[in-house]
């Protein structure tokens, strides 16, 4: 498994740089392609089929994924300092608890069927927000060592920069959004996020569920950077307007 980047390319490079997953150093040359240029940062990052599909035929995104896509993931995990996720995420796609960072899971409602919670696991591995109305909901569902963090919301929604500023409030700076679709059209809409990490699986595939979802104005975004494995997948990292260039 090998991933070659083609945008851009060092000046005076005869060959594309290529990092071999297979070798020692991989983790520590991918870790360097994908570092932020800030402390504080919040990226997206999806996997998608050509036609723009966040979900293969069985509803997740584990038919667009590869071992080469979960390896950018960790990657991208392990520079962050908390993985977030809508509660409809957790139901659809279960969603097992990051290797090393903690996970924050975002919910309006409380409900967190399909949740893969180990009963022991250690404080601070999993948060969970939502607001003051179901927060006792939520705990009755969760081990007691999950922080259920309440933020007070009369419509039953959590703002998206209250989410943001309760992470950073506990010392979570470096922020991966892993979706749903709904979530990430907010954190666009409120002009927060700042770069969009987008695996594009070489697949057509059913048109189940889009990217975004809601209506997000025209963005130009700048390609900062394009990587390309030995099926065709594409690894780009687009950054939103006015943000600073990679690291």
């Amino acid at each position: 498994m090998s991933l070659t980047r083609v945008y851009p390319v060092a000046t005076g490079d005869r060959v594309p740089e290529t990092v071999d997953l297979k070798e020692a150093d991989a983790r520590d040359r991918l870790a360097s392609l994908y570092s932020t240029p800030h402390r504080e940062w919040l990226r997206l990052n999806f996997v998608t089929s050509i036609t723009g599909n966040a979900a293969g035929t069985d509803g997740t995104s584990d038919p667009l994924s590869s071992r080469t896509d979960r390896a950018v993931l960790g990657v991208i995990r392990r520079l962050s300092d908390v993985v977030l996720v809508g509660a409809s995420s957790v139901r659809a796609e279960g969603y097992l608890l990051p290797r090393t960072t903690p996970l924050a899971v975002i919910t309006g409602s409380g409900n967190l069927t399909g949740h893969r919670i180990p009963a022991d696991i250690a404080s601070g591995r999993l948060l969970v927000i939502c607001p003051g109305a179901v927060a006792r909901r939520v705990r009755s569902e969760v081990p007691s060592a999950v922080d259920v963090i309440p933020i007070v919301s009369e419509s039953g929604v959590v703002p998206v920069e209250q989410i943001l500023a309760a992470l950073r409030a506990r010392g979570l700076s470096n922020i991966v959004c892993e979706g749903g679709p709904t979530l990430a059209a907010h954190l666009v809409t409120a002009n927060l996020v700042d770069e969009l990490c987008l695996t594009t699986s070489p697949t057509l595939g059913e048109l189940r569920l889009p990217m975004l979802s809601g209506a997000v104005e025209d963005c130009m975004l700048s390609l900062a950077q394009l990587l390309v494995d030995e099926s065709d997948a594409l690894y780009a990292r687009w950054m939103f307007p006015g943000r600073p260039a990679t690291a």
